[in-house]
Order: structure tokens, then C-alpha cells, then sequence
């Protein structure tokens, strides 16, 4: 289970890499995706046991993925928007 979350946080740290440039809101896209899909691996982990409370502490950390993919979407676009701003000034 590590070494799979470890994996997709290597894969979305590669996306956002190689968007570069001015593809901000692409790369703010890709690390909500990729939070997305680990989340997603998550709950079908969390389905796939017979143990209710790691079942349950799989979800919730599904939920945490999710949250924190999401909050680091929004800085990112935060961040992209501040910039345009102060480039138009």
C-alpha cells in the first residue's frame, strides 16, 4: 500500500515537471487527477478488505488524498493568478 501511494506521488511530482512553463492550470488539473486516482486505489483497497477498521482508516486516508490534492490544486492557481497579476501591472 506505501510503495503504491509512494508510486503516484512520484508520477504526479513527474506530471507537474513536465507541464512547465505557463501550464499552470494544467499541472493544477493533473495533481487534482492524480490525488484523485490514489484516492481511488484507496477505496478499492479499502472495499477489498475483510477488516472493518482498516477498511475505515483506508477510506478516511482516501478522503485526506483527496482533500489535499484538491487544497494543492487551488494553491497552485492561487499561486498562477498572483503572477498574471502582478506580470499585468
Amino acid at each position: 500500500m506505501k510503495l503504491l501511494i509512494k508510486a503516484a506521488g512520484a508520477a504526479g511530482l513527474l506530471t507537474l515537471a513536465a507541464c512547465g512553463g505557463g501550464a499552470d492550470d494544467r499541472a493544477a488539473q493533473n495533481v487534482e487527477a492524480n490525488a484523485e486516482a490514489m484516492s481511488d486505489a484507496l477505496e478499492a483497497q479499502a472495499d477489498a478488505t475483510n477488516n472493518s477498521v482498516l477498511a475505515e482508516m483506508l477510506e478516511d486516508k482516501a478522503d485526506n488524498v483527496e482533500d489535499a490534492g484538491e487544497a494543492r490544486a487551488r494553491e497552485i492557481d492561487a499561486k498562477d493568478d498572483a503572477r498574471l497579476e502582478n506580470k499585468a501591472r
